[in-house]
């Protein structure tokens, strides 16, 4: 073979290698996003767990029919694991941009496109506001608090959820894995804002990660990000004796450190953040309560 011959055969290796390399990575984080166990991906997709690690450390030979399989498991189309940065130039300009941007401004930067672009003013929001963050930042306790504070109704999604489908949610995700919770999610959540206009609804930590749903709650309602340091998280949720996604997991800190991270810039898209770290619930509530009302009064100008 020629040098320029080999040289070609390097570089089309090195570009293969970079593509698994990618679709493992966007694998790695849809499954973080949504909270999914290595082990629970494989049981939803039929992919066996073995494949999976590989694929997820740029070692697989993925075939579309397999990353289909993976892709609908998850709920997300099979676009976002292979696609990249390969879509109209004017996205990858955007994407530019937007790597270089803080998760502050990055967020910013969301919430004017949307209002460029979709429409979507203050207006429409009424006075609907929907917590969102990890478990153990505080939803369950202080969205109740708030809602009474502000005198609004309260709801907790997921118990609808459960409620819509008349089972809990392990056998929803049982039977019908991540779509068709998906799919109840987004339909309980347009009830609630079709029927309510002034409620506290605190949403699971994994909701952020459907694009449709996310792009509900930021339309319909005034959206509060409650955060937390990862420890704190883990604390407040060993404490409510809750440890679902954690179970028999010895590397429990780490995989809840890697759903954060993956999160976080979807976490970032919210209206406003409120911090509960090492505060009390008493605090916590007041600090949440002038956010709240700072949203209130801002749309009201």
């Amino acid at each position: 073979m020629s040098r320029s011959g080999i040289e070609r055969v390097r570089k089309e290796a090195g570009d293969a290698d970079g593509f698994l390399a990618a679709v493992g990575a966007a694998v790695r984080a849809a499954r973080a996003q949504r909270g999914m166990t290595r082990k629970i991906l494989a049981r939803d997709s039929g992919v066996s767990e073995r494949y999976l690690a590989k694929l997820e450390t740029g070692d697989g030979n993925a075939s579309l029919l397999v990353l289909r399989d993976i892709a609908g498991a998850m709920d997300i189309p099979l676009h976002d694991l292979i696609a990249g940065e390969e879509s109209h130039p004017a996205c990858r300009e955007i994407l530019a941009l937007a790597r270089g941007l803080s998760p502050e401004s990055l967020a910013r930067l969301a919430v004017e496109l949307k209002e460029r672009f979709a429409g979507e003013t203050g207006a429409d929001k009424g006075c609907r506001f929907s917590l969102i963050g990890l478990r153990g930042a505080g939803k369950s306790t202080l969205g109740p608090l708030l809602a009474e504070r502000l005198g609004f109704g309260f709801v907790e999604l997921n118990r609808r959820v459960e409620k819509a489908f008349g089972a809990g949610l392990d056998e929803i995700f049982s039977l019908g894995g991540q779509p068709s919770f998906r799919r109840l999610e987004r339909r309980c959540l347009a009830e609630i804002i079709a029927k309510e206009d002034r409620v506290v609804i605190a949403t699971g930590g994994s909701i952020v990660a459907d694009e449709e749903t996310l792009s509900l709650l930021l339309r319909r309602t005034h959206v509060i990000w409650l955060q937390a340091r990862p420890e704190e998280h883990m604390a407040r949720v060993v404490a409510q004796g809750d440890m679902r996604p954690m179970a028999g997991n010895r590397e429990a800190m780490a995989d809840l450190k890697q759903i954060l991270a993956a999160r976080t810039s979807l976490y970032s898209r919210a209206d406003a953040f409120c911090d509960t770290s090492g505060q009390t619930v008493e605090v916590s509530l007041d600090r949440l309560t002038g956010v709240a009302q700072g949203l209130l009064a801002s749309t009201a100008k």
